[in-house]
């Protein structure tokens, strides 16, 4: 089955529905020299109103800017696009199965939130999903304890590394990738279950 990655990145989702068994297409508006499957440079929306019907399942990751809680601690929400609805507006048009992701507090239904210490990763991690697809109603309970924390305390020194491995990416990355990108696991865990309802 073919997956297609929508805002890609550099591949911390497609790398975990790939471990899940599916075939993996990726669009970003930006170049993405690290991402590890076949990628197409073009804008996602457009995309996914033209080739989306195309794909057997489509993930979703809208930017999270005009979301996350440090946007709104510097009061720089409104400079960042809200891209949620008409994203879910599109994937809804194709009658495909789809996720969306993204931090806690975007306007999603919350079909699943996962965090990284779920997977026993040193790492908490928060993101909430929407999907057309069950989700599992139980899922592990978080355990935030001796975490590895890349926002506080420690200098900037081999934080790209730390925080890959931290989130179980074993590809590069940029720092700035790396800490945009989500836990590969997640989306293992999501497809598999994907590919059970499918």
């Amino acid at each position: 089955m073919i997956l297609l990655d929508l805002f890609c990145g550099a591949g911390g989702a497609g790398e975990g529905y790939k471990r899940a068994g599916f075939e993996i297409v990726g669009v970003d508006i930006k170049d993405q020299p690290n991402y590890p499957y076949r990628f197409i440079k073009a804008d996602a929306l457009y995309w996914l109103e033209a080739w989306g019907e195309e794909y057997d399942v489509i993930h979703a990751s809208p930017p999270c800017q005009s979301y996350s809680a440090m946007q709104n601690i510097h009061k720089n929400k409104d400079k960042h696009p809200d891209l949620i609805e008409p994203t879910r507006k599109l994937l809804i048009e194709t009658g495909k199965p789809y996720v969306i992701e993204n931090v806690v507090g975007a306007p999603l239904r919350i079909d699943l939130l996962l965090c990284g210490t779920m997977f026993k990763l040193p790492i908490a991690r928060h993101r909430i999903f929407e999907s057309s697809c069950p989700m599992p109603f139980l899922t592990m309970a978080c355990k935030h304890v001796n975490l590895y924390d890349p926002w506080h305390g420690e200098g900037s020194v081999g934080q790209r590394e730390k925080l890959s491995n931290a989130m179980g990416i074993n590809w590069f990355m940029t720092r700035p990738e790396v800490r945009e990108a989500i836990p590969p696991a997640y989306t293992e865990y999501i497809g598999n279950h994907i590919k059970k309802h499918l």
